[in-house]
């Protein structure tokens, strides 16, 4: 299994644009989607207070697993069952679920309502994935797991500690989807299970498949099911990252294989045989977490990601299957080292790719060098000026033209960036990509010119 995560909590895409863009990661080699859907799912009942104002709709979910259905592509949802869950305990009808009153972060396992509402969500998740086979149970990166008052006093009266605790929980989930939906496999990431004991582990015969955070970590196979090698993930290029995603230069053979035979305290070593992972994930964040700013955007991915899908088919990336990834999204050449793809691209988003890789590049360093190097308007067009419409029109006329042509320019640029962006993106994700990344630096401009004329 080769599975594209579609983070969903920032810049979720609109359906037509899948409808691009999933014949395409068939054609590079992925056979699944791994879906977080997080606000974009169409929540109902009591639940209906989770969902984004552009979440998809009922259809909209029934046409993606079409999509995927047509193009041969796995469909797994991912359900956030104890961490990462902002969504659901920002809002005040939940903020009583909370592991710590002042963090949306975690779950408090030891609340009745805490396994009542994931039973809800999953139920309604799963209900309208009949096809999929698999459920992504999330359960990473708990943050302050333990620090909430009922943890302490659990692990008081039952001489337990976080791990435990972390595991009793994730025990209930498993159980209930075991219990009501014979058949459908649960997955998780692994991270939290690195924090406890191997003799904990052992303890526990939980029937998962766990998924590693980072290429070539072996992973305990007493956390995995019989003959179930560990399954990878491709992280991402930190929680700012607007231009286009780094590309894996010299390491994406690193996705090809993993070192197995290890546990936590004893790491597998060059003697230990090597295995083929069953799945592997390839995870670009839109966010890091619900309240974040975006990350890159899906376009601007693609080709990085397309370099990490052929890898994984080929067990390397040689100059031949550059070439495939060259003709495949339309570009003339690829500096990997550089992270730089040369020519105009013919794949979906390819517009937006080019264009974010101009913003990113340009449109900082133009305007501030205009601003700030320009001497007539430093002389004669200060804030001190500008404040008090005080100025000689003879100075003013040295960078009037250049700074409105600036202007002009730019603000045209932007406004096809714009008509891009909202065929792919719905409204809120236009706005705030805007607001982050071209804003700060055009109101600028745009203010300077406001007070020239």
């Amino acid at each position: 299994m080769r599975l594209v995560h579609l983070d969903l909590k920032g810049a979720a895409p609109r359906v037509s644009y899948l409808e691009q863009v999933f014949p395409l990661l068939s054609q590079l080699g992925a056979n699944g989607i791994l879906i977080e859907y997080e606000d974009m799912f169409p929540f109902k009942g009591e639940l209906e207070i989770l969902k984004s104002p552009y979440a998809y709709s009922e259809e909209d979910i029934e046409r993606i697993q079409q999509l995927a259905e047509l193009h041969k592509l796995e469909v797994v949802p991912l359900v956030q069952t104890f961490g990462h869950v902002e969504f659901i305990l920002k809002h005040e009808k939940y903020q009583h679920l909370r592991e710590v009153e002042r963090f949306p972060n975690s779950f408090n396992p030891h609340v009745p309502d805490t396994l009542a509402l994931l039973k809800s969500i999953l139920s309604q998740v799963i209900e309208k994935h009949k096809r999929s086979t698999w459920i992504h149970i999330g359960a990473d990166e708990v943050f302050h797991l333990g620090e909430g008052l009922d943890s302490k006093n659990w692990m008081s009266r039952n001489k337990g500690d976080t791990g435990t605790m972390y595991l009793k929980h994730i025990k209930e989930v498993l159980g209930f989807i075991a219990t009501q939906y014979w058949g459908l496999q649960a997955l998780m990431w692994d991270d939290m299970l690195r924090k406890i004991s191997v003799g904990a582990l052992q303890g526990e015969r939980m029937r998962m498949a766990v998924v590693a955070p980072e290429p070539g970590v072996s992973v305990a196979p007493i956390c995995l099911p019989p003959q179930k090698p560990p399954e990878l993930a491709e992280g991402d290029g930190g929680p700012a990252t607007a231009g286009p995603a780094a590309l894996p230069g010299h390491r994406p053979h690193r996705l090809a294989e993993v070192r197995g035979g290890g546990t936590p305290t004893h790491p597998s070593t060059h003697m230990d045989p090597p295995v083929v992972a069953q799945a592997v994930w390839l995870s670009p964040l839109h966010r890091y977490d619900h309240y974040s700013v975006l990350c890159e955007l899906l376009p601007v991915g693609i080709p990085s990601l397309a370099i990490c899908l052929q890898t994984l088919v080929n067990g390397g990336f040689t100059e031949e299957m550059k070439k495939k990834v060259l003709d495949t999204l339309g570009f003339q050449s690829m500096q990997l080292e550089q992270s730089t793809c040369e020519g105009r691209g013919s794949f979906p988003g390819a517009e937006i790719y080019h264009m974010v890789e101009q913003v990113n590049g340009h449109l900082k360093d133009s305007i501030l060098k205009a601003l700030e190097e320009e001497s007539a308007i430093k002389g004669w067009f200060s804030p001190y000026h500008r404040k008090h419409q005080f100025g000689n029109p003879r100075n003013m006329e040295t960078f009037g033209s250049k700074v409105l042509k600036l202007h002009e320019d730019w603000e045209s640029f932007v406004r096809d960036l714009r008509t891009h962006m909202e065929t792919v993106y719905f409204p809120d994700t236009v706005e705030e990509w805007m607001e982050e990344n071209v804003n700060p630096y055009l109101d600028q401009l745009r203010d300077l010119v406001r007070d020239y004329r």
